[in-house]
């Protein structure tokens, strides 16, 4: 009996809705291409201490649902506060985490239709 393995599909960004709210996990290559673009990305949101107040949750999802991948700086000194606090901030916005490097988090949720201006994934897809 011979085994197939399953298609893989590398670098491809879809933009539909239902990928968006069934987060499966992103393939190394894909989170290759996410780094390079997040690398070149200023901080959007940036949380304190304090963690994950109302206000910086709906910042979180205006800059999600504008530009899809996002880099969010934590000023938080704990490591593991500041772990348990990207977790928080990924459950509640409904996030995927590509990357963590010291303060700064790279996250991902694709956007229900895509603002070409304003989507990194769009923007920096020629990089």
């Amino acid at each position: 009996m011979q085994r197939i393995a399953p298609p893989v599909i590398l670098g491809t960004f879809t933009h539909s809705w239902e990928s968006s709210r069934n987060i499966m996990a992103l393939s190394s290559a894909q989170k290759k291409d996410l780094k390079r673009i997040g690398h070149h990305l200023k901080p959007v949101v940036i949380v304190s201490e304090q963690g994950a107040s109302e206000g910086v949750l709906a910042e979180l999802e205006r800059a999600l649902n504008d530009h899809e991948l996002i880099k969010i700086r934590l000023s938080v000194a704990d490591r593991d506060a500041k772990q348990a606090l990207i977790t928080q901030i990924c459950q509640a916005s409904g996030a995927e985490l590509v990357q963590v490097i010291g303060k700064m988090a790279i996250l991902l949720r694709r956007s229900k239709q895509p603002n070409p201006q304003l989507s990194n994934l769009i923007r920096f897809k020629t990089l």
